[in-house]
């Protein structure tokens, strides 16, 4: 779900001369196809594509983007004839609905067989037709223990006046309104347009005590301590806890969002053989033992997960008990009529704040 270093920068690995050499490998049918990438920024290890280059002489050209909503658009405008994509589930439901994505050949990808059995068949994709699992976590408050002394159990804290100046939110529609929507006891894939108003008045009201709404910037503010409380994925949690001791994680007891970013190729691919290929290798047991090391996120890969320390299996950050996936919402397609409503309130939210 995104650690975003760089956004929208364009990482080319061009292994010309290994290309070259194994052109004629019968190992290395697909050497000199080149694919298009197109990710969450810093969500993959740093030496990821030059291990598959070298592996199949496949060669990868890797953008990133910050937001489902901005890969979505960037996708459609038809720029780039992306082969992989990586966005959230709410996400690839859209895609299904709208035909863009090409049904997935298993034969191509037998490391799939390693995915947990609890991350397949699920709702936006319900027979694993057109994706597999990448990584997934939830969405919560990541505090600071020497500034909250508090318990942080609830989203009400995000509009404690004492705070005012020390509160981070997401830059990010579906997230900030879940937010304010499980704060008001609704759910946060909610129809009503009411109810969606009544959000953008709890956000517009909570506007004075908000330091930024951000992105990646949040690691950086948490770990430099300029914040007390932020809204973060908890992949980003487990990440900025490493930098600071003092940095906590929870999941409000009103419930969150849980979410799953997976693997998927659009009708736009060029070279779906060779996409699958991408897929597969990161399945590959110490591909994706590394990828979810180096990120932070929790990985559905059962030996993957098996290879981390038993800290890490057991931080309840990264991994919750079931009790707290339980109190958890998936985001669904809202469909073009309220995703267009959420959006134009998302506007009137930043008209605000301005």
């Amino acid at each position: 779900m995104k650690k975003i270093v760089l956004l929208l920068t364009v990482f080319v690995f061009v292994f010309a001369g290994c290309a070259n050499s194994v052109g004629n490998d019968p190992n290395k049918p697909l050497a000199g196809t080149t694919i298009y990438v197109y990710n969450w920024g810093d969500y993959i290890a740093e030496d990821t594509i030059e291990l598959f280059t070298e592996e199949t002489g496949i060669k990868v050209i890797y953008e990133t983007f910050d937001s489902n909503e901005t890969m979505y658009a960037k996708y459609k405008s038809g720029a780039v004839n992306y082969d992989v994509l990586i966005p959230s589930d709410y996400m690839i439901e859209k895609l299904i609905a709208e035909n863009e994505l090409l049904p997935l050949n298993y034969d191509n990808i037998p490391n799939a067989k390693y995915i947990d059995s609890s991350f397949k068949n699920l709702a936006y994709d319900p027979n694993d037709t057109y994706s597999v699992p990448y990584f997934w976590g939830t969405l919560g408050i990541l505090y600071n223990t020497k500034m909250v002394e508090e318990e942080v159990d609830s989203w009400d804290i995000l509009w404690d006046s004492k705070y005012k100046g020390k509160i981070i939110m997401m830059d990010s529609v579906r997230d900030s309104f879940a937010v304010a929507l499980k704060r008001l006891g609704y759910s946060l894939n909610t129809a009503e347009k009411a109810q969606v108003d009544e959000a953008l008045a709890s956000l517009i009201e909570q506007g004075p005590l908000v330091q930024a709404y951000v992105m990646d910037q949040v690691k950086d503010k948490m770990i430099g301590e300029e914040g007390a409380l932020a809204v973060i994925y908890s992949g980003e949690a487990v990440y900025t806890s490493d930098y600071n001791e003092n940095l906590a994680y929870a999941v409000p007891k009103e419930g969150t969002n849980f979410f799953v970013d997976a693997m998927v190729i659009p009708k736009t691919s060029k070279n779906k053989e060779a996409a699958e290929a991408f897929i597969n290798f990161m399945n590959d047991p110490q591909i994706a033992f590394n990828n979810t090391s180096y990120v932070g996120y929790s990985t559905p890969h059962t030996v993957a997960k098996n290879m981390l320390d038993e800290e890490i299996r057991n931080n309840p950050a990264a991994y919750p008990s079931q009790d707290i996936i339980d109190k958890c919402e998936v985001f669904v397609d809202l469909g073009p009529e309220m995703t267009a409503y959420y959006n134009d309130k998302w506007n009137e939210l930043k008209a605000s704040l301005r």
